[in-house]
């Protein structure tokens, strides 16, 4: 006999409270902490819980008594379903304020920073889009549809199944067929429409994740403010005439593309990083522009995903290393140079350092088409780099400027970091979590003077976060 399924209570007309772990909203029920995927703060709701844990619960609302004042009508006919944008249903204005306080709750409970021991957090800063904001979005080809609700009530047998769009959130081999999406300007969706059509009239075949077959795999799209546009298809196998037919469609159906690429990916995992990307046709790169400075972004560069933020970042960044021209800076986890180059007119010189290659090598180029002169990039892990020879080498740093992937910065990075003593520290984030751990290993001989978040990413928990440190000039007692 199979096993029997756990039922779980139904708690009737709770009050949604707060928004917690990752973007989630709380209730609370006899103590007990829950939380929920489909309510925001102010709610009324019957709550269903599908899992139990020793110290809290997950469920989701089945009746809404009370709507709250703090709702948004989403815009997107995949909310719900599509595993981006979660919080379209809650007013921006309050997106806002509970990103605000994630900051302020993660700096005082994980970094021990209360109002005694630093300034306020500075009002966030909004992001001027709510909608098309995003300069890159990847697809993914599947054969495994994911089929709605409505769908699977008529009871049909579907015999072809193709998509091309995202992951259904905990479903990693179920891809939701996205019509619009509202997340990056034109050309994107009537590029990704296109090419889905000639797959599905020609009959290319779709990915199969699980049976690891299929022709199309994954298509990333990027664009520009300056108008630019690179796509690139990556395919499972190579197969000449089928790839070479449905390059050739979208170059004929989109002669402005800037940057046409294929790659081929026979590996388990969808990464292009460590593979060769190939130029169909036109250029290898596209060109952002932020202020006056042009930067180089190639198939597998970093670039902040929304442009018109990165520049308002990069700006905040600037004015809190308060440069006068004579500073030696350290630019750790540079990426492609956009800070490096963004800051180095105001300083002696900039050290850049990535452990990627092709990154730094559009460092160096973004560096050069743009005339400046007074930086210099290494490759390298940091932890590995940073040492007593590197520093004699290249000077101790007065600015130190780190901006680490979601993980934070490696602990003996940290360490090389308290030897070096920089003057001040400017440590971007886009996880606040693990910023404010490493903020707490660098109190011991810094001082926090400014907190400052900024909204990359809107209708999501995700938000950026740029932190002002500076040497302590008090001995400990």
């Amino acid at each position: 006999m199979g096993s029997k399924r756990k039922k779980y209570p139904l708690y009737e007309q709770v009050r949604i409270l707060d928004i917690g772990a990752e973007g989630k909203s709380v209730a609370r029920k006899d103590n007990l902490v829950i939380f929920v995927s489909n309510a925001v703060p102010g709610d009324v709701v019957d709550l269903q819980v599908t899992r139990k844990r020793k110290n809290y619960q997950e469920g989701y609302a089945v009746t809404f008594y009370e709507k709250s004042p703090k709702r948004e009508t989403p815009f997107c006919e995949h909310f719900g379903i599509c595993g981006g944008c979660k919080w379209q249903d809650l007013n921006y204005t309050e997106q806002l304020y509970y990103k605000q306080k994630q900051v302020t709750d993660q700096m005082e409970r994980i970094a021990g920073i209360g109002p005694e021991k630093a300034p306020a957090v500075y009002p966030i800063i909004p992001s001027r889009q709510t909608k098309y904001y995003r300069n890159k979005l990847e697809f993914s080809f599947s054969n495994k549809r994911w089929l709605t609700a409505e769908e699977l009530s008529k009871n049909i047998i579907y015999a072809k199944r193709n998509a091309l769009g995202f992951h259904i959130h905990g479903m990693f081999d179920k891809i939701l067929d996205i019509n619009t999406c509202y997340l990056q300007p034109d050309p994107s969706n009537i590029i990704r429409k296109t090419i889905r059509k000639f797959a599905l009239d020609h009959n290319l075949e779709f990915f199969d994740l699980k049976e690891q077959t299929g022709l199309l795999r994954n298509l990333i799209i990027r664009t520009t403010t300056t108008g630019e546009a690179m796509v690139i298809l990556s395919f499972f196998c190579d197969h000449d005439e089928m790839r070479k037919a449905l390059l050739d469609h979208v170059r004929e159906k989109f002669p402005g593309i800037t940057s046409l690429m294929y790659v081929i990916n026979s590996k388990p995992n969808d990464t292009i990083t460590d593979l060769d990307v190939i130029l169909h046709s036109g250029r290898d790169h596209i060109v952002e522009k932020l202020e006056d400075l042009q930067f180089r972004i190639g198939p597998k560069s970093f670039f902040q995903t929304n442009s018109e933020q990165a520049a308002r970042l990069y700006d905040v960044v600037r004015s809190l290393a308060a440069l006068s021209r004579n500073e030696i800076v350290y630019d750790l986890y540079t990426g492609t140079g956009t800070i490096a180059n963004f800051i180095a007119r105001e300083c002696k010189k900039v050290i850049g350092v990535e452990q990627i290659p092709e990154a730094i090598q559009y460092a160096e180029t973004n560096s050069r088409i743009n005339g400046i002169d007074n930086t210099r990039f290494i490759e390298g892990d940091i932890k590995d780099i940073l040492s007593e020879q590197f520093l004699a080498e290249n000077g101790n740093p007065d600015v130190m400027i780190l901006d680490p992937p979601r993980a934070g910065v490696h602990k003996k990075v940290i360490h090389s970091i308290l030897e070096s003593e920089p003057d001040r520290i400017v440590y971007v984030s886009c996880n606040p979590a693990t910023q404010a751990r490493d903020i707490k290993l660098l109190l011991e001989k810094f001082d926090v003077l400014k907190i400052q978040p900024l909204d990359m990413f809107p209708h999501t928990y995700h938000v950026e976060n740029i932190v002002l440190l500076q040497k302590t000039t008090h001995k400990p007692s």
